[in-house]
This record gives C-alpha cells, structure tokens and sequence, in this order.
C-alpha cells in the first residue's frame, strides 16, 4: 500500500529527504550538507554531481526506512532557485559547476544590460530585473567561457536544480531522462514570459542562451514521469521552488496572503491571484504556480543573505559556536548597544538590488560585546523585512499578517522582534518545514491524492502566533538608526 509522499528538497548549503502521511506527519527525514565552492570573491558554485549522490543517498534512506518503494504514492521536488547546472544529455555527467543563486559573476554584464536600458523591457515580459541573482545571465557567461558547453553541441542539457534531478531520477541505461521544468523555477530565469508561460526568443537573443539545450516548462502537479531507480517505480508528481513550495506549504493561497521565509537568504512572497502584478518599487513578480496551464502569480522580495549570516559568524567569524546560542546572546543584552550590522556579504537584494554593495558593522565602541554583535544581527533580518513591507505597502499590497518559515525562526527571540518591528501578527506553524510541506501537497495533487491546494493545505497543521509589543518610540528609533546604516552600504556601492 502506498502511504507516503516523498520529498527532495535540495537546498543551497544541504539536500534532505523527508517522508510525509498525506496528513502532514513528518515520518522520516535525511539531510546531507552541500561543499560551497568559492573559487573568486563574488563566485558561488556547487558541484551538481554531488547534488545528485547526495540526493540518491537521503532519497534511498527514507525509503528503507518506509519499508520499500512500494510504500511511496508519489515524489516532489523543490529546490534552491535560480542555480544552473550544465550536463551531457549523453552520459548524463556535469560539463562544468553549478553557478549558484548567490553568485555575482554576472555584475558587470547587468549593469551593462541596464545602462544600454534593456531594465524596462526585460522587467515587462518577466516580471524580474537585470540582476546576476537570475539565471540567464549565468547562462549567458557560461557559453562564453566555458567552451566545453559549446563544444558539447546537441549533447547540451541545460537547468535548473529540479531539471537535474528529474534527469537523472528518469534516465535509464537505454535512453536519457526527461528534460523538464516547472512554471515557477522557469519564471526565475529571465528567459520566460511570465504572461504567456513559454520561453521567449528575445529575452534568449538578450542573455545568449541556447534554445535547443532549455528543458520543456510544465505544470507544477501532474504525472511528469516515473523513477525506478529504488525498485518499484515511483511516480514524481510535483515540482516546484522553494519560495513557491514554501508560499504553498504556508497556506498562502488567496490574494494578499503572505509568507516569509528565513533560510539561506529571506524571501518574502504575497499571493496575487490570476493577474501578474506589477512593481513600481523594484520588487518582482513570480509564478506562485502552475496547474492545468493556469497561472497563479506572487509579488516577492529577496533577501540574499539571513541565515547564511549565522552561519559567517559561527564559521568564518567564529563569534559563535552554535546557531542556537544566538537566542540567548541576544536576549542577554537590553539592546543592541548602537551597533547595526547590515549583512551585504552577497550584495543587497530587494528593494536596494545592488549586487556590489559590501556588509558592515556600525556603531562600535569600547562598550559593546559580542552579544550587541550577535543581537544585531538578529534584528537586521526583522530590518531587511521592514524594508520590504515598505515597498510592498507602495505597490498596494500591504501585509495584514506574516507567515513565517525556515531555519531561522525556531529562534522564539527572532520571531517576537518580527511582529515587534513590522507592528502585525506573525504566525509560525508548528511544523516549520514548509517548502518540503508544499513540495508534498503539489505531489498529493498531481498524484490524485487531493482534488487540488485548497484540501490538501490541511497538511500545514497547528501555528504559533507572536503580537507585537514593542514601544512606538523604541521602534521608531530601532528603524531610524538601521535606515543610516543601509544608506551607509548603499552610498558605498554606488560611488
């Protein structure tokens, strides 16, 4: 009998497995870290055929521990955004690194692209904006310097994560794999229309990307193909990024409903229904998903870097040893001493989009610890957000309440300072591991299990919720002594 739904979620520094009832139970899970490769400043790379072993080996692990293939009623895959990966449609083998979300190689090209004003056009038929965090730059810098894709002629497959491991989930000794992608991870590319759904010939003019080497868009449910690498095939059945599986998995499905989630970088999305919307204040506009060829749309901010923050102080930094003692540090301290740390260490996303800008810490004196240090980077991601509620609310779409999700928010101190600072209601469901969650639900659909999101959004479960509480001035003067800090950094960048 098969009573699970599987999920892939390979994300930007691990890849797990997770095991889900059609209830939203979280049975089984596997998690193996990912080698982040920084060969120059600016430059992030993955080795995609790691992606792969370590997929195999957490996906093989749940299924032993789920008795059997032939207890999986479907797969869903999500994945960090954006990442390009290059491989043989031959041999199935990488023909060179994976170019990550994070990376900023293609500064250079995008400036060059904006002052020649191509911004305009390009934000129109995508929804994005000319910015290196998008993957068809990428694409572009990799046919020009890397001669082995373009050596590799018809052989080339090009994608991104989820089209990787859908090839090699599907390929078998006598032919290659599907070459497939969904609607959600093709809109973050800069080479679909987001109106019409399908890749467009201008925008693949603009980047150099090669057309016959682009996977097949499709829905985000449905029957895509089957795996029969683990014994009984197993049908993969949803797809989706992470941003939108997480938009999912939140329940985030009627117009004005709003997720933020605290990861490797934060990325903040709000459902808009049928119609795309547009920005005037430098967000973007993304498929939320995509069923039956239908569209549904989101406006989104990105946040290159949260988590990864914590990560740089207790790894490079060394100020902390562990992710978990940063709620205490924080709590340790009545404020943040005037020290504000503005984490631009991949650049500056939404609303500032500049890719050059460096981080700092400011407002250091003899007085502070490394606690002010550590409290202050806490509040730069209830900081980062404030920015975004500002442009969202320009745009219209002011958010009545947040939904927040990811890592980071097991951190109870991180979350009240949310709701303390953005003035709403923040809920935190109980199960925090919302992207494998919609990655589940897409899965449940497209294999039959439920008639569509609506029911299976009784997945998500019990929520947390945190009222703010803090006093109007001290908010206000919070926010003022950030907004010096980020002009700081902007300025910088920009002279």
């Amino acid at each position: 009998m098969r009573d699970y739904l599987l999920v892939i979620d390979e994300g930007t520094t691990s890849t797990r497995a997770m095991l889900l009832t059609p209830g939203g139970e979280c049975i089984a899970t596997r998690a193996i870290e990912l080698t982040q490769h920084y060969p120059q400043p600016g430059w992030v790379e993955h080795d995609a055929g790691e992606i792969w072993r370590h997929s195999l080996a957490v996906t093989e692990a749940v299924i032993a521990e789920a008795g059997g293939a032939d207890r999986i009623a479907a797969i869903g895959i999500t994945n960090q955004r954006e990442t390009v990966v290059f491989w043989d449609k031959t041999t199935g083998e990488p023909l060179a690194p994976a170019i990550v979300w994070q990376d900023r190689r293609t500064a250079s090209i995008c400036r060059d692209l904006k002052e020649a004003g191509h911004e305009a056009a390009v934000q129109a038929k995508t929804g994005l904006l000319l910015d290196p965090y998008f993957s068809g730059s990428k694409i572009g810098w990799a046919m020009a310097n890397w001669p082995q894709l373009k050596e590799a002629g018809d052989r080339l497959a090009i994608g991104t994560v989820e089209s990787w491991l859908i090839w090699k989930l599907t390929a078998t000794e006598n032919r290659g794999g599907l070459h497939i992608t969904d609607a959600t991870n093709a809109s973050r590319t800069a080479l679909m229309a987001i109106g019409s759904g399908g890749w467009d010939d201008g925008l693949i003019d603009l980047f150099g990307a090669p057309t016959a080497a682009l996977p097949e868009i499709v829905d985000c449910a449905g029957r895509f193909g089957e795996t029969t690498l683990f014994g009984a095939g197993i049908p993969i059945c949803g797809m989706a990024g992470d941003q939108q599986a997480a938009t999912i998995g939140q329940s985030c499905l009627q117009p004005g409903e709003t997720k933020a989630t605290f990861g490797t970088g934060a990325f903040i999305l709000t459902q808009a229904g049928a119609i795309p919307p547009v920005s005037h204040h430098r967000l973007l506009s993304t498929v939320a998903w995509q069923l039956d060829a239908k569209r549904a749309y989101a406006l989104e901010g990105s946040v290159f870097v949260a988590g990864s923050l914590i990560k740089w102080l207790r790894d490079s930094i060394g100020l902390i040893g562990t992710a978990a003692e940063t709620e205490a540090l924080a709590r340790s301290v009545a404020d943040n001493g005037g020290v504000y740390l503005v984490p631009a260490l991949s650049g500056l996303g939404a609303p500032w989009w500049q890719p050059e800008a460096r981080a700092s810490i400011s407002g250091l004196s003899f007085t502070n610890t490394r606690a002010h240090i550590v409290r202050a980077a806490l509040e730069a991601m209830a900081h980062q957000a404030h920015d975004l509620k500002t442009a969202f609310a320009a745009d219209g779409v002011d958010w009545a309440s947040l939904r927040i999700d990811g890592g980071m928010v097991a951190n109870n101190w991180m979350a009240q300072d949310m709701a303390d600072i953005l003035g709403i209601t923040v809920e935190r469901p109980a199960f925090a591991e919302t992207t494998a969650l919609g990655a589940a639900m897409l899965a449940g659909v497209g294999s039959g299990l439920f008639n569509g999101l609506e029911e299976a959004s009784a997945m998500r479960g019990a929520v947390e919720v945190f009222e703010p509480g803090m006093d109007g001035g001290v908010r206000a003067a919070r926010l003022a002594g950030w907004q010096r800090a980020v002009e700081s950094v902007v300025g910088l960048a920009g002279a």
